[in-house]
């Protein structure tokens, strides 16, 4: 069964190439489009999957289902199981059909978000949300896999900022969306809604995204791109296997490890935390608290864009130096979200600065600077590798924050009131460290 499940997820066989010129360009240009609208508009809805527990944590706190622990440990499910699986499925990424890789892994996260619905006890929900997070964590490397697939070495940076935006979509829609039909039909839905999504969204991706050219008798992208530059295979390393785990032997990639680990902790506590906070500290309600966020998703978009822009065309594809702009962005973000006057303006100008910077860093740190230093064929090994750090990051915090927060809660009568003092000082001290890693790296530059 299992050798039958590895043959149904393999790769297809290189097919002979295809002589025509003229339909080569063709087929690359259209298949070029479809593939990333599918791995960055489909990875995006996806997203919805994921966080949708944040959105409903208010909810399942007043009505007794959960306590901020609980919670806490329902959502390291999630990111310890993803981090896991980031890794192994990075690896197996490499070696897959992207069509059925992505499409399969869509439809089951679709179909944890719909049974959780219906669960109102501890253990099954840590289950299913773990179920989920393995689930998720198919998309990340394959979304990879299939760019380095259809887009060559110097389009690396733009093609990769453009996909990272799906993380922002996928916030978006949470936030706003999500967060205004748990408002207005209960906590239930905002598992269902996304259920549904996904359930469409897996559908859309098996009928837009293709395996690798080879297998449509194309030549690879970068044969046709005629960007050979970062391709010389090392020496004494022949297999795919043996390239994965040189990836092991570069200082630069545990360094990275680290600060996306970092990054990653700042990341989810304002995805799974922001809303309470916006709601408890701030007086802001449910629909109002996601569309603040929301403007920090849409900012994201922008940060990601501009982060591989930048850095492609004004850095000559150097990181380090976008990396401490953007985290000097975020960080500033974060000040004003915790400490500034709570008016709207401020609010908002804080949320565009913080997504900006953050999804940046989350676009360099937790991925396009490994797949900068990697060997290009093994790029979802690169992302397994700083994706298990990144998530074992994101788990740490979702328990960290939800014994932070609840230490810090009292009940009066019917009243909670919250200090979520130390807590914030816990995040923002792990955007200082991001920062500080992520500068280490000053000198070190693409693969050659």
């Amino acid at each position: 069964m299992a050798r039958g499940l590895l043959r149904f997820f393999a790769t297809g066989a290189d097919k002979p190439e295809i002589g025509h010129a003229a339909t080569v360009s063709s087929l690359f240009h259209r298949h070029r489009f479809r593939v990333m609208l599918a791995i960055t508009l489909g990875y995006g809805l996806i997203y919805t999957c994921r966080l949708a527990l944040g959105v409903v944590k208010k909810p399942l706190i007043d009505a007794g289902v959960f306590t901020p622990t609980e919670l806490g440990l329902i959502g390291s499910a999630l990111f310890y199981t993803y981090a896991i699986g980031k890794l192994t499925n990075g690896f197996l990424a490499d070696h897959a059909n992207m069509k059925r890789f992505l499409a399969f892994a869509f439809l089951a996260t679709a179909i944890c978000n719909l049974l959780m619905g219906f669960t109102t006890t501890v253990w099954a929900a840590a289950l299913l949300w773990g179920l989920n997070g393995w689930f998720q964590s198919f998309g990340a490397p394959g979304g990879v896999v299939a760019m380095t697939n259809w887009f060559s070495n110097q389009e690396r940076g733009r093609a990769y900022g453009v996909w990272s935006t799906a993380h922002s979509i996928g916030e978006g829609l949470t936030f706003l969306v999500v967060g205004a039909l748990v408002a207005a039909a209960g906590w239930r839905w905002g598992f269902w809604g996304p259920g549904l999504l996904g359930v469409a969204t897996a559908l859309g991706c098996y009928l837009l995204i293709q395996d690798r050219p080879r297998t449509l008798g194309l030549p690879t992208i970068n044969d046709w791109k005629q960007d050979n530059y970062n391709e010389a295979p090392k020496p004494g390393i022949k297999s795919v296997l043996g390239l994965q785990l040189s990836i092991l032997k570069l200082p630069a990639i545990w360094v990275l490890c680290l600060a996306s680990a970092t990054t990653y902790v700042t990341r989810y506590a304002i995805n799974s935390w922001g809303v309470l906070y916006l709601q408890e500290a701030r007086g802001f309600s449910l629909p109002a608290a996601g569309t603040l966020l929301m403007i920090s998703t849409l900012a994201g978009i922008a940060g990601a864009i501009g982060f591989g822009f930048i850095s492609d065309k004004y850095f000559a594809a150097r990181r380090p130096p976008v990396n401490l702009i953007f985290a000097l962005m975020e960080i500033a973000g974060l000040a004003l979200f915790f400490w500034g006057p709570n008016t709207l303006p401020v609010m908002v100008f804080s949320m565009l600065l913080f997504g900006m910077g953050l999804t940046g860093l989350v676009t360099s740190l937790g991925g396009l600077f490994a797949v900068d230093i990697a060997p290009k064929r093994v790029a979802g090994a690169a992302m397994g590798v700083i994706g298990i750090f990144s998530y074992i990051g994101a788990a740490l915090q979702e328990q960290i924050s939800g014994f932070l927060i609840e230490r810090g809660m009292t009940v009066m009568g019917e009243v909670r009131v919250y200090d979520f003092g130390p807590v914030i000082w816990f995040w923002i001290g792990s955007s200082v460290i991001s920062m500080l890693l992520a500068a280490s790296l000053w000198r070190t530059r693409l693969r050659d």
